[in-house]
């Protein structure tokens, strides 16, 4: 008889998702919430947090070029760029790919997320080790509402809005990023799926809206994310940023400046069920 080990994550109440595993390589528990690292056989290394999949070495690229590479292409001189959450470093590691950037931090509440990336991630976690980053373990909440016209650019690559990160998906928050940005500054974050947390999509969108002058709603693949497709909500003070506003000069596996411009490109129902106008 063989015996065979299996990482099942919940996504929905309805839907799971199940990866077969070679071998757990770490378990444990940080102040905030469970630690998971697995070596899967589809998607290599897998780590997952309260069981929600993070990050896969197969597939992360595609979410965190999305993340980073946009809203950095959008703005026609980006220098000071601030990440919320992504303790994994893969927005980082994107971010710290734009030479002319002079400083980037990175914020995030869980110092456990970072020491267990650095440890079984290292091509994700490698932007840590770039001379113009600053990794704070800090409340991003917090922190965030001490800055003042300062950033360029400011990324919330946050988990699922449950528990800490809930307050990550608030008008408070959005305010305090909005004032932390620069005249011209860019905002994005991850908005969840349109097919399995529509309410979130919305609820967030809205609240976008209700701080930044301009808001659109972006979207790309990713495969272990509930439903395999992602949006992605950014709000600027200046630019149209649905057209890059500067060829893509970095090394990429997904974006570029044609994926850019049809990433805002919506499907008819995706703007029915948001209720955009």
């Amino acid at each position: 008889m063989s015996l065979e080990l299996w990482f099942t994550e919940e996504q929905t109440k309805n839907l799971r998702i199940s990866c077969r595993v070679k071998e757990v390589l770490y378990h444990g528990r940080s102040k905030y919430q469970e630690i998971v690292v697995v070596d899967t056989y589809e998607y290599g290394r897998l780590m997952a947090l309260d069981g929600a999949i993070q990050i896969t070495e197969k597939d992360e690229f595609t979410y965190h070029e999305m993340m980073a590479h946009v809203p950095l292409h959008a703005h026609p001189f980006p220098r000071r760029v601030l990440v919320i959450g992504g303790g994994d470093g893969g927005t980082v590691r994107e971010v710290v790919k734009h030479q002319d950037i002079g400083s980037i931090e990175l914020v995030d509440i869980d110092e456990d997320v970072i020491r267990v990336s650095k440890e079984f991630f290292p091509t994700v976690s490698v932007g840590f080790s770039d001379k113009r980053v600053t990794v704070k373990v800090e409340d991003g909440v917090k922190y965030v509402s001490t800055k003042k016209d300062y950033y360029d650019i400011v990324i919330v690559d946050s988990t699922d809005p449950v528990d800490i990160a809930k307050v990550l998906f608030e008008v408070p928050f959005y305010r305090s990023i909005y004032e932390a940005l620069r005249e011209d500054g860019i905002f994005v974050a991850q908005t969840e799926s349109p097919f399995c947390e529509l309410d979130i999509l919305r609820e967030a969108y809205g609240n976008i809206k209700r701080v930044f002058e301009s808001v659109w709603i972006y979207w790309g693949v990713m495969p272990t994310y509930p439903s395999g497709m992602w949006t992605y909500t950014i709000g600027s003070k200046k630019y149209d940023v649905s057209v890059p506003r500067r060829a893509c000069s970095v090394e990429t596996r997904y974006y570029n400046s044609d994926v850019h411009k049809a990433a805002f490109v919506l499907p008819p129902f995706v703007r029915e069920w948001v209720g955009m106008e």
